[in-house]
């Protein structure tokens, strides 16, 4: 229906721009309005009643001395260099410098070993994470921990060895048979407590209701993609209560991910009474803040 939203310019100084800055209730209204029609909701709960509850839990935890002595050195040090980037190239062909410096904070919060060489002052994430991980295995819950880094997956099953706790991994590496039997295992299996799933690799395609507890490691900037990682475990066929803990590191980057996923999934309900929301693009004012 081409013009049903008039022109962009037109659309952005009606409704994006007094919405998104001003939090315009009346704009918001009136876009409603207008694409109401056109909107179906069904929530999950809604369509599948038999299903269990699902509690999200946001875990906080705090960088040691060294981690966070890295990550402010990294940002100051970040903030300058894109400052300087971005005045002279402009902010369009800024946003690979940009992901890389996000990229690199992000690392930190998870675990600076990521990439430093010979880091050796440990994670408090990691240990957070792992504390968590033996609490549910000796509980009897069988465990899903996503993360958006494979890398990370070294550091995590070095823990579980020497605990031994028994695992499985799945990556994008993974072959589709192997993933297969993999999943069939784990779900028969009591023994196998904790599933590594990278993020890209698992989030669809992947019936895992022998797990009741999901850890998400590190925030994405998608939500929709966490919430179809959980939804692994929380599916039909899942007949226990499902356990999901967001891991996220206190006076980070982490912290302002979670603001704006939250900002933007309140906007998305807000307009299309739906809760999938996902951060695709972000401003400049978005980007900047997550610096300071």
């Amino acid at each position: 229906m081409p013009g049903y939203l008039f022109t962009y310019r037109k659309f952005k100084n009606m409704y994006e721009t007094p919405i998104v800055k001003d939090n315009d209730e009346n704009a918001m209204k009136k876009l409603k309005m207008l694409i109401e029609p056109f909107v179906l909701r069904r929530n999950k709960k809604e369509v599948l009643t038999e299903l269990p509850d699902k509690t999200v839990t946001i875990l906080n935890n705090e960088m040691n001395e060294e981690q966070k002595n890295l990550y402010l050195t990294y940002l100051l040090r970040a903030k300058q260099e894109l400052t300087e980037q971005i005045d002279l190239n402009g902010f369009e062909q800024s946003h690979m410098q940009i992901l890389a410096a996000l990229t690199r904070l992000r690392q930190i919060c998870c675990h600076p070993g990521l990439f430093i060489g010979n880091y050796k002052d440990g994670s408090s994430k990691l240990e957070q994470c792992i504390e968590i991980i033996e609490e549910g295995a000796e509980a009897g819950h069988k465990i899903l921990l996503f993360s958006g880094y494979t890398s990370m997956f070294d550091f995590i099953e070095k823990e579980l060895r020497a605990r031994k706790i028994k695992y499985f991994k799945l990556t994008g590496a993974t072959k589709v048979d192997e993933r297969i039997e993999l999943v069939d295992e784990f779900n028969e299996n009591k023994e196998i407590k904790v599933f590594l799933i990278s993020l890209k690799a698992g989030g669809t395609g992947l019936n895992l209701t022998g797990a009741d507890m999901v850890i998400h490691y590190d925030p994405w900037w998608n939500v929709s993609t966490e919430n179809q990682a959980t939804d692994r475990a929380y599916r039909i066929g899942q007949k226990n209560n499902v356990q999901v803990y967001k891991l996220i590191t206190k006076n980070s980057i982490e912290e302002k991910i979670y603001e704006l996923q939250a900002k933007k999934a309140s906007l998305a309900n807000t307009m299309l009474d739906t809760k999938t929301s996902f951060i695709n693009k972000l401003s400049k004012e978005d980007i900047m803040k997550l610096f300071e």
